[in-house]
């Protein structure tokens, strides 16, 4: 197991005590713009700072620790946000990913690829502005114009399923423009698959681990790893570095339930060992859009969950405190209409997935 390091903690005491609010290092300025570097500042959602690439998950020493698909996918910029405050009435971008494969059969550019806007209203609630539709790898382009006068909070999420090269902010010269640091608290931790990854969002702020993010106002760290979330021990080991306030685990969906027996206990223990007082929160598989008409998709939904169970009471029974449950048939409705494929959740199933788990987090939070 990797031991614990405070250094690679992003929400250190130094951190907590620097003001919300600072002037950028350097902003460059280009044609009555002055564009903002976000490595200036800092970005919310990175675990590690000795990362190989400034928005990679995973730390560099991850390459010869996890397997090979689990550091490739580790490298896409998912649950990554930048925040800043301006009174600009038109905020540009100008960024670059790492693939030229912008989008998905099943999933558009502007979730695979794009940037999502929000704005922080009066009454506090973040609310969508505008989302980056990117056609080439290199970007540079006007977020949204016409804004409404006045100094308000701003939220940029990174793209999902593609790695991000850089990513600076532009407004004009003439408006203030002030970065906001990362926030000091714990973040919670999601450890799962495509769906946690984000798959098949239309946007980067509309998967749950984002959606709970605002609802929760906690910061989110995404370790989604599309068909590899599948708690292996070696990203448990980077799993127990970071000092969250609460666990999830969302890995059923990559699973079988012979690897659920084998794999579920152990990754708890890691996790328990590192973090005494941490809740966690095991979720069970949510249920295939066709499940209900195809005998083999119900089967895996149904053994899979039987075995975190059975699991789950083991370790409620061996003294684990501060452990929570989700139950699968709660993640998606009924009516089976919020997926895009039968597997992967619509925006609509992403509303779905926060609205089963909030209420189980905020629970956690607060005991």
């Amino acid at each position: 197991m990797i031991q614990p390091s405070r250094r690679n903690f992003l929400s250190t005491a130094a951190t907590a005590a620097a003001a919300l609010c600072v002037r950028p290092a350097r902003a460059a300025r280009q044609d009555g713009v002055n564009w903002h570097n976000v490595q200036d500042w800092g970005l919310e959602g990175r675990g590690f700072n000795d990362t190989e690439s400034y928005f990679d998950r995973l730390p560099g020493r991850a390459k010869s620790v996890v397997r090979d698909a689990v550091w490739s996918l580790s490298r896409h910029s998912a649950g990554m946000m930048v925040r800043f405050r301006t009174d600009a009435t038109e905020i540009q971008a100008d960024y670059g990913l790492t693939s030229a494969n912008l989008a998905m059969p099943h999933m558009p550019a502007t979730g695979v690829s794009g940037l999502d806007l929000y704005g922080q209203d009066t009454d506090g609630s973040w609310k969508w502005i505008a989302v980056a539709a990117p056609n080439a790898q290199q970007m540079k382009l006007s977020l949204i114009s016409g804004l409404a006068p006045g100094m308000r909070n701003y939220t940029i999420y990174l793209p999902l399923y593609n790695g991000t090269t850089h990513l600076k902010i532009g407004v004009a010269a003439d408006h203030a423009f002030e970065p906001i640091q990362p926030r000091s608290e714990s973040p919670i931790v999601f450890y799962g698959t495509s769906i946690t990854h984000g798959a098949c969002a239309s946007r980067p702020g509309m998967p749950h681990p984002a959606i709970l993010g605002r609802r929760l106002d906690r910061p989110v760290i995404n370790l989604g790893f599309s068909g590899n979330g599948r708690m292996e021990k070696e990203v448990g080991g980077f799993l127990t570095e970071l000092n969250p306030a609460v666990y999830v685990i969302d890995c059923l969906p990559n699973m079988g339930a012979a690897d659920v027996t084998e794999r579920t206990i152990p990754l708890v223990q890691q996790l328990r060992a590192a973090h005494s007082n941490v809740p966690i929160v095991l979720v069970e598989d949510r249920s295939y859009s066709n499940s209900w008409v195809i005998p083999a998709q119900k089967q895996r939904n149904d053994s899979s969950r039987v075995a975190l169970k059975e699991q789950y009471h083991k370790l409620l029974d061996g003294g684990v405190q501060r452990l929570y449950y989700i139950d699968g048939e709660s993640l998606l409705g009924a009516d089976r209409d919020d997926t895009t494929d039968g597997s992967h959740p619509s925006d609509f199933g992403f509303v779905r997935h926060a609205d089963a788990m909030e209420p189980i987090l905020r629970k956690a939070l607060e005991a």
